[in-house]
């Protein structure tokens, strides 16, 4: 299982993703949400300079089961959009860690790192919501 959750990535209870590099996060979703979406259609992602609060909303990712909400897993201002993403949705299907990132973010409270999880509790969160 812990393949599928990279170990220098930080992880949320919404199922994001944040690998953080100096004063910037790369966020994306899991492996695990993508399992739970199935084949994504769609992602509607916010602009760069656009300003994230975090765990508010910034964007959407719609499958054939569902459309499921993108909450922040950091505060600050997005830096950098995957553009092709909008393109090619499925690549967040194959490579949720790789092609499939979504936004840059320049953190406005690294603080705020602090408060997400590492791969061994992320996966210790998993277990206990299928438990």
């Amino acid at each position: 299982m812990s393949s599928n959750y990279p170990n220098d990535l930080l992880y949320t209870e919404d199922h994001e993703w944040a690998r953080v590099e100096g004063k910037v996060a790369t966020v994306g979703i899991t492996q695990f949400a993508v399992d739970q979406l199935g084949d994504v259609t769609q992602v509607d992602l916010p602009k760069e300079g656009e300003m994230l609060k975090l765990h508010e909303v910034f964007g959407s990712v719609e499958s054939v089961k569902a459309v499921s909400d993108l909450f922040a897993p950091l505060s600050g201002r997005v830096v950098k959009v995957n553009t092709p993403l909008a393109d090619s949705p499925e690549s967040l299907n194959e490579e949720p860690y790789d092609d499939g990132w979504m936004v840059q973010i320049e953190l406005a409270n690294p603080d705020e790192v602090k408060k997400l999880m590492d791969v061994t509790a992320y996966q210790a969160f998993l277990k206990e919501q299928a438990d």
